[in-house]
């Protein structure tokens, strides 16, 4: 993102730089071998049949058997704009677009077979359905979340990760285990 941050002093392209040097040093520490980014202007993204071609080129490419996205249909609180206009896009390329023949056919030519998508996580689902133990890895996220920044400096030191951490908790509710990452999970059957 190139725009969004407290610093009335930032240049959007410094941000930027910025952004795209956190998320690879996150990367990094999670061990993540490639990062791609797409470089839409921050708070302009659209739904648009081009945005939507390169998620499908991506799905084609990689052909994941799991997606992460965010959820699109929160209700009720702040949820930033090219966060839910990516969490919908990214739906409408799984299904049907990167699955169908006749969705991009030049995709095709470029010997990118449609791919089905086995099943589909929203991160940041008001009404989870699958949780997954993060106990153990818990401290790795913490400290790849430390990477950014320029968007955690803000925060009094130690408050965000105690409340990540109560976040985690709570979301490991009458689980069997201490700490949850929590999620809409969406089984593709068809």
């Amino acid at each position: 993102g190139d725009k969004g941050t407290s610093d009335p002093n930032m240049k959007p392209d410094e941000l930027a730089r910025t952004r795209e040097q956190e998320q690879l040093a996150a990367a990094r520490l999670l061990g993540v071998r490639e990062v791609i980014f797409l470089r839409h202007p921050d708070q302009a993204l659209e739904d648009t049949p081009e945005f939507r071609k390169e998620l499908v080129r991506l799905v084609r490419m990689y052909r994941p058997e799991t997606m992460v996205t965010v959820d699109p249909y929160r209700r009720y609180i702040w949820w930033h704009r090219d966060h839910r206009i990516t969490g919908q896009v990214t739906l409408d390329a799984i299904f049907p677009y990167a699955r169908d023949f006749l969705s991009y056919p030049d995709l095709l030519e470029e010997g990118l077979q449609p791919h089905k998508v086995q099943e589909v996580l929203l991160w940041g689902a008001q009404e989870p359905n699958y949780r997954t133990d993060i106990t153990t890895t818990f401290a790795t996220k913490v400290a790849a979340l430390r990477c950014h920044k320029s968007q955690i400096r803000d925060n009094p030191p130690g408050e965000w990760e105690k409340w990540l951490r109560e976040r985690h908790k709570a979301l490991a509710h009458e689980e069997d285990y201490e700490l949850a990452e929590a999620f809409y999970r969406i089984e593709m059957w068809w």
